[in-house]
């Protein structure tokens, strides 16, 4: 599950991404002038694909490394009610997020953009920190700065996170409903991963010297060891079961510890 495939075929980025708006002069106001992307193309078109289309413009502003973000502005038509409320969770998933190099330029656009009159709200989580604001349109706007790179560790990760879920949906034929199943059959999956010696430096930097208090001192001082150095956040709850089993198999000097106990019949 979710091997490498090998493929003369790659993706070189997002182009762009696309929304509607029946907001046309608040949405330009916003995306160029106050977060200063510049405006770039035009498409004005008559309605396409079935009778009810209604005519359209569609406008792109440059988002960065050569990427757009564009908008549809439907003449003569008004915006559907919405099946769930703006501010809902579901509504809020649906954002673009811009990349900033340090957390002082992350500081600097929230001041600008508080300039304004907008709300801004402020998060940590993981490796992000990010401000979030909302657009004439009440679209998520999220721009972040990275704390720290991603590695081989993240990918096997994700990919042990994502396969628990995916081994809970096939067992029980339905979604899962809360993100403790997931945990304990991540869990799982570590120790098979443990057991096979794979990835060993992998796990050693996911493991947070701020969950070392479960440990006690020595295992504190052995946390406050470079190997075990990690930068950036981690605050997701239930994290720390997982990575209390990455540190019980990965651990040279423990698993060194327990076999010289278990070769003296000294073993706890």
């Amino acid at each position: 599950m979710f091997a490498n495939v090998v493929s003369t075929l790659t993706l070189k980025g997002v182009d762009h991404t696309a929304r509607p708006t029946w907001k046309l002069r608040e949405t330009i106001e916003f995306y160029r002038d106050k977060l200063g992307l510049p405006l770039v193309h035009v498409i004005s078109a008559r309605g396409w694909g079935p009778a009810t289309h209604p005519d359209f413009l569609h406008f792109f502003f440059d988002s960065g490394n050569g990427s757009t973000i564009a908008f549809f502005y439907y003449l003569g038509s008004e915006r559907p009610a919405d099946p769930v409320p703006w501010d809902h969770w579901l509504y809020r998933s649906v954002h673009t997020a811009w990349r900033v190099l340090d957390r002082p330029t992350l500081m600097a656009w929230k001041e600008r953009l508080e300039s304004f009159g907008y709300e801004v709200m402020v998060v940590r989580h993981e490796i992000l920190e990010s401000i979030y604001v909302t657009d004439p349109n009440d679209y998520m706007i999220e721009i972040s700065w990275q704390m720290r790179s991603l590695g081989r560790n993240d990918a096997v990760d994700a990919r042990l996170t994502l396969e628990a879920a995916i081994e809970i949906e096939k067992e029980t034929s339905r979604p899962v409903q809360v993100i403790d199943d997931i945990w304990r059959a991540k869990s799982r999956l570590v120790e098979q991963h443990a057991a096979s010696g794979a990835d060993a430096d992998a796990y050693r930097s996911r493991a947070p010297a701020h969950e070392a208090t479960c440990r006690g001192q020595e295992k504190r001082q052995r946390l406050a060891s470079p190997r075990w150095k990690v930068t950036g956040d981690c605050s997701v709850r239930g994290r720390r079961s997982c990575s209390r089993r990455y540190r019980r198999h990965f651990d040279p000097a423990r698993r060194q510890d327990q076999q010289q106990e278990a070769r003296t019949g000294d073993h706890k």
